[in-house]
């Protein structure tokens, strides 16, 4: 009786799928720990934030495949970045105090910043997540040029960018090349990653239409409006636009 009722417990599907949210929970929060620990002990906060930037949404996208198909697990894992929703809410508006990650997610360690990109950051990643889910390209673009594509400019940009763009003194060469490249081979990537599963059948065709997506994303994020608008949104919101001409 008691096997028996061990291998309900296993197999039900709701049942592992709670258990993949709260593997999946551990992970992220794990991560978070790790920079907000970095931060404390005076990483340069700057390059801090872009690595909290780049790792969470990935290391979200990584957790995927320990869910079922279909809404549900779309929805359960959605709660992750959902849960970091109203964390944003609750540190930016100052009802609770956490310096260590307010340092390691703003610009200037002001915990109202936490209500416009890391709240961007997450509510666009859920979007992503619940809408169109693993089965989808858009998701990867989405996800991927988000993450890799606008962190890796911004870290890449600082370092070793000198030349500006003519239409953007803000922005440099080096970080829109390095936006591009980083959110292209992330896709490519998590497409192999996730046609390991069957998820999606990758092809030089699905190839193409990343380069369109992450060419598109890197342009819009070298654009002054990207700044105003905030590129955490303006990225996202073209990744989606272009992947759902072109896939």
């Amino acid at each position: 009786m008691f096997i028996q009722w061990v291998m309900w417990f296993l197999e039900n599907p709701v049942i592992s799928d709670l258990w993949a949210a709260i593997v999946c929970g551990c992970v992220i929060f794990a991560f978070l720990g790790l920079w907000k620990e970095t931060a404390w002990r005076g990483l340069d906060q700057k390059l801090n934030r872009k690595l909290v930037h780049i790792s969470i949404g990935l290391v979200f996208m990584l957790c995927w495949p320990l869910f079922s198909s279909g809404h549900r697990g779309a929805i359960l894992a959605s709660l992750i970045p959902g849960v970091n929703i109203i964390r944003m809410l609750v540190l930016g508006l100052g009802i609770l105090k956490d310096e260590a990650t307010v340092k390691s997610m703003s610009r200037y360690g002001d915990h109202r910043e936490l209500l416009k990109g890391p709240l961007y950051y997450a509510a666009t990643i859920t979007s992503a997540c619940v809408i169109y889910w693993r089965t989808s390209p858009v998701a990867i673009a989405a996800i991927c040029n988000l993450c890799a594509g606008d962190g890796m400019a911004d870290i890449i940009g600082r370092r070793i960018g000198r030349t500006k763009l003519p239409y953007n003194r803000n922005k440099t060469v080096a970080g829109s090349v390095a936006m591009f490249t980083a959110g292209f081979l992330a896709s490519i990537g998590f497409m192999y990653y996730f046609a390991l599963f069957g998820y999606i059948q990758g092809s030089w065709g699905m190839i193409l239409g990343f380069l369109v997506v992450s060419l598109a994303s890197a342009v819009v994020e070298s654009l002054p409006i990207s700044t105003e608008l905030d590129d955490n949104l303006a990225v996202t919101l073209t990744s989606i636009l272009v992947g759902s001409v072109v896939f």
